[in-house]
């Protein structure tokens, strides 16, 4: 019998030339005499194709959610392409909308845990610590410039909440007994901390809101589809994808 193959924590997927395609388009860049901002101005012609896709399918969820009341909660935060892109996108989209606010969970210091149902053949390497990301004071400079120059930007807007899931979620509820969810958007990859946003956030989504998975179906990651199918065996969801994104599957709460 063949031996299920190792995929790699990131980009376990890539080709060989994939791989490389960074580092020459970094070369580039770098090559380029422009200034640094008349560079980045240029981004689609640096970013890998897969960078855009993303953006494209974050945006085409966002748009989804415009007319639902409530907030956007990203679950996974890692170096910030998300929340910055929901922030981003709700001030050229919906400026005037000082109710959405947008919330990110994240430890900020990698997988705070890895338990048995977390665990498949292509994945029995992932283990504690895996996906550090130290942003947390990088992203919240970012958001500050972002506000500066946005439309009611004395509001605040995005709030990181730092920690393991299994404390903040429940602690991050209880001190705000107002919140609506119109978008949760789950990227822990593991069945814990997926589960618990779910119980949590679930009952505070109106009808037409977007319950979003970056990683449902995949080998490397079977934690966060037994976490979805033990929440909601007794619904079934119509999960659809964007047929330009092999990844993110999402469902509109009926």
């Amino acid at each position: 019998m063949e031996r299920p193959t190792r995929v790699a924590v990131t980009a376990g997927m890539r080709t060989a030339a994939e791989h490389e395609e960074a580092s020459r388009n970094r070369a580039c860049f770098d090559q380029n005499p422009a200034p640094w901002e008349a560079k980045l101005e240029q981004f689609p012609k640096y970013v890998r194709r897969q960078n855009l896709t993303r953006f494209l399918s974050l945006y085409e969820l966002f748009k989804l959610v415009l007319p639902v009341k409530g907030s956007i909660v990203e679950c996974g935060v890692h170096q910030g392409f998300g929340i910055l892109s929901w922030a981003k996108l709700s001030a050229i989209l919906e400026p005037v909308n000082l109710t959405r606010r947008i919330y990110g969970f994240d430890t900020f210091a990698g997988f705070p845990g890895v338990s048995d149902r977390d665990r498949s053949p292509s994945s029995s390497h992932v283990q504690a610590g895996d996906l550090s990301a130290d942003s947390f004071e990088e992203i919240a400079r970012l958001v500050e410039n972002h506000d500066n120059t946005r439309f009611l930007g004395h509001i605040k807007k995005v709030t990181l909440i730092k920690g393991d899931a299994a404390q903040t979620i429940p602690e991050f509820l209880q001190n705000s007994p107002h919140v609506l969810v119109s978008l949760l958007f789950l990227d822990f990859d593991l069945y814990q901390p997926t589960k618990i946003a779910l119980e949590a956030f679930l009952p505070r989504m109106p009808k037409g809101a977007i319950v979003a998975f970056d990683e449902l179906d995949n080998p490397l990651w079977p934690g966060e589809t037994t976490a979805m199918l033990e929440v909601l065996n007794k619904s079934r969801l119509r999960i659809r994808r964007f047929p330009f994104d092999p990844y993110i599957g999402f469902a509109e709460v009926e």
